[in-house]
């Protein structure tokens, strides 16, 4: 049986390159290949990789980066701006990206509910995305599709 782990955060050091929006309380980085030596060490055969939001805000080109450098170890979930007036093509763009199986809907503090008009793309949008979940922790929302095409494990 396959060993997945429901939630990983990756980044890489705080770079010109690719700066931090914030930076938080956690180790200086966590690369890709960091995170597949500590998989491979304990047995996890993969992971659903989200993308570090207070880090990359919703920039996820760093997982896809990583998705391609490890293919098959991670499955993508990306973050989402409910007022971004492109939500959908965004949302729809997402879908199509090699281990993509999910994205968060971030409310933020700035906004905790999503303007009626982007809620009214946000959801519909999720909706042909086949999401199977909607969850509700504090300030985020997911929602996820099949994993179907994301990787055998």
């Amino acid at each position: 049986m396959a060993i997945i782990d429901s939630q990983v955060h990756i980044y890489e050091a705080n770079t010109p390159k690719r700066p931090w929006h914030s930076v938080p309380n956690w180790p200086d980085h966590v690369t890709g290949d960091e995170m597949v030596a500590a998989m491979d060490k304990v047995g996890v055969d993969g992971a659903i990789f989200i993308s570090a939001f207070t880090m990359y805000r919703y920039d996820a080109s760093y997982a896809m980066e990583v998705q391609r450098a490890h293919p098959g170890r991670f499955a993508l979930v990306k973050p989402i701006d409910p007022d971004d007036p492109a939500a959908a093509d965004v949302i729809a763009d997402w879908k199509q990206t090699p281990g993509a199986v999910g994205i968060r809907i971030m409310m933020t503090k700035e906004v905790i509910i999503p303007r009626r008009d982007s809620s009214s793309t946000i959801w519909p949008s999720c909706s042909r995305a086949r999401p199977l979940r909607r969850r509700s922790p504090g300030l985020t929302c997911r929602r996820c599709w099949s994993w179907q095409g994301a990787r055998t494990w």
